[in-house]
């Protein structure tokens, strides 16, 4: 009797919901329709296949590309570099998060410690909602060990370590998760496989959590890069103004590595992310550096084997003008307009909408550098990662960069050239800018 009475329960909880009361396969309802808006300073690239390489002979015979075809996905792209302000409001939100948890060690209102429930959390979040006057002699007191100290304040000026200011960022790798051997074993109810973590060390995989990579970095500028990068030379007021000054707001930020680069990344997407779970939203959307592929498929602008991005072959246009910032002549870096990097979007877009993709500041890509990647790349979204470990060679630590910049001559400022740089390097010559990928019908 038992029995039926629970077969019974069942039978009417089955019948009883509307989705199932047709016995067809509907799917689940109350998906609704998503159509993704255009993100603020981004532009989209469609879907498409390009000849990857160059469009002219190797006449430095670098041998490191050869012309391939191949397809990538669609994808949002900043129209231009990453400017020094935008950069400056992620080091403003480090420097923020820094003095909430020394200020939340000793005061309860710069923390978090209970859900809107009344659940306890578990760590303790910040409260970004409180406002920090420092000014108060209690705040400015426990503040104090984040600023310049005694004999290291220049003029006795209250300036933030920046030294201090570290960010502490996480990704998932997925690449190491997608491996056979590293996937959960229904039949021993755990995983089997090892991984290898961020510190090079290899060590057996207990649960997901393992797939979770951590880092810390410093995150402010190398602005002694333009002194370091030219020997001399007279740079020493970009050191002290170039990143920090309003009138260099708009130009384009360098001294930062592709370290650096990847975790403004992470940070721009968990801003996005938690500003849309806090309206009630679910999607996720992830930021990140452009793979080589994708690089120069936006940069030809739909202008297949164009040798530059504006498609003609020269660099000036039919009036004589230099269509971008570059180094025209020998020792003449005033020719195009301007001697080092000029603000971004100075100069006419390509066919895509995207300022700067030659000249100005060199970008960096997600791709790590081999001379003989294009081979064994697959053709649809072709990428080369590697994630290189602190005891690793340097060649292992080379990424691709694109673009050629400000103090480079023509050549490099074509779609196909490519060159590296090692990751954890800064110069005053090379930037970057993000993309996203496109969810959903990429034909749009």
């Amino acid at each position: 009797m038992k029995k039926l009475l629970a077969i019974a329960v069942l039978l009417s909880i089955f019948y009883s919901c509307a989705n199932y009361s047709t016995g067809e396969l509907t799917g689940v309802s109350d998906r609704g329709q998503y159509f993704e808006p255009e993100p603020f300073g981004m532009v989209f690239v469609p879907q498409g296949s390009f000849n990857m390489g160059p469009v002219e002979e190797d006449i430095v015979w670098a041998q490191n590309s050869q012309v391939r075809t191949v397809s990538v996905d669609a994808f949002w792209m900043d129209e231009t570099e990453i400017t020094n302000n935008e950069y400056r409001q992620f080091v403003y939100f480090v420097a923020d998060s820094i003095k909430r948890r020394m200020l939340g060690e000793q005061l309860d209102d710069y923390v978090v410690s209970e859900d809107e429930f009344g659940n306890p959390l578990d760590p303790p979040h910040l409260n970004y909602e409180t406002r920090i006057e420092e000014k108060e002699e209690e705040i400015n007191e426990i503040l104090k060990p984040l600023y310049y100290q005694g004999e290291e304040k220049f003029y006795g000026l209250k300036q933030i370590d920046t030294r201090k200011l570290m960010y502490e960022y996480y990704w998932i790798d997925y690449t190491q998760a997608s491996q056979k051997s590293n996937r959960y074993n229904f039949k021993t109810k755990q995983y089997d496989g090892y991984i290898v973590n961020q510190n090079g060390e290899k060590v057996k995989i207990e649960s997901r959590k393992d797939f979770i990579m951590r880092d810390v970095i410093n995150v402010y500028p190398d602005t002694l890069c333009w002194i370091a990068d030219f020997t001399y030379s007279y740079n020493e007021p970009y050191t002290k103004t170039y990143f920090w000054h309003p009138a260099y707001d708009n130009y384009p930020l360098v001294g930062v590595s592709w370290v650096q680069a990847r975790a403004f990344c992470i940070w721009r997407s968990q801003l996005l992310n938690f500003s849309l779970l806090g309206r009630g939203e679910s999607f996720v959307h992830d930021y990140r550096l452009p793979f080589e592929a994708e690089w120069e498929y936006a940069a030809r602008g739909g202008l297949d084997l164009a040798k530059y991005p504006w498609g003609g072959p020269y660099a000036r246009n039919i009036k004589g003008c230099f269509l971008a910032n570059f180094k025209p002549l020998r020792g003449n870096y005033t020719d195009d307009g301007g001697l080092n990097a000029t603000p971004v979007g100075t100069y006419s877009p390509n066919e895509y909408g995207l300022y700067d993709m030659a000249g100005n500041v060199a970008e960096w890509t997600e791709s790590a550098y081999d001379e003989s990647a294009y081979v064994y790349m697959h053709d649809l979204n072709p990428n080369y990662q590697y994630n290189a470990k602190p005891d690793d060679p340097p060649a292992l630590k080379r990424k691709v960069i694109r673009g050629g910049s400000w103090k480079d001559i023509a050549y490099f400022l074509q779609c196909g050239t490519r060159s590296y740089e090692y990751q954890d390097t800064t110069k005053s010559y090379i930037g970057f800018r993000c993309v996203r990928s496109y969810l959903g019908n990429s034909k749009r």
